[in-house]
């Protein structure tokens, strides 16, 4: 699996590079809102959704660089690590909960 570094953007200067992901998670089991820095496009949106996405429960993500928040449903409540792990795989630093 490719990871991303922190050290700058894996995009433009301006954010741009591509399309993230926004997956609906409104009224799904349990939602927790994350804040996750060093996102910054739509790339770094989907890295982020897709690592999450793969946590066993998780039945929605969505993702928003400009905020820096990540929007997890799930059937059950989530193990803060599992999530902080998944977050670091994609290469980015979870900061906590929002």
């Amino acid at each position: 699996m490719t990871t991303q570094t922190n050290s700058g953007s894996c995009c433009s200067s301006d954010g741009s590079c591509g399309s993230g992901t926004g997956t609906d998670v409104q009224g799904v089991g349990v939602t927790t809102v994350y804040k996750v820095s060093g996102m910054t496009c739509g790339h770094c949106e989907g890295a982020v959704s897709q690592e999450i996405s793969a946590l066993e429960g998780v039945t929605a993500v969505q993702a928003i660089a400009k905020t820096g928040e990540v929007t997890v449903a799930s059937a059950v409540p989530l193990d803060e690590e599992a999530v902080r792990a998944a977050v670091d795989e994609a290469g980015y630093e979870l900061v906590g909960r929002d």
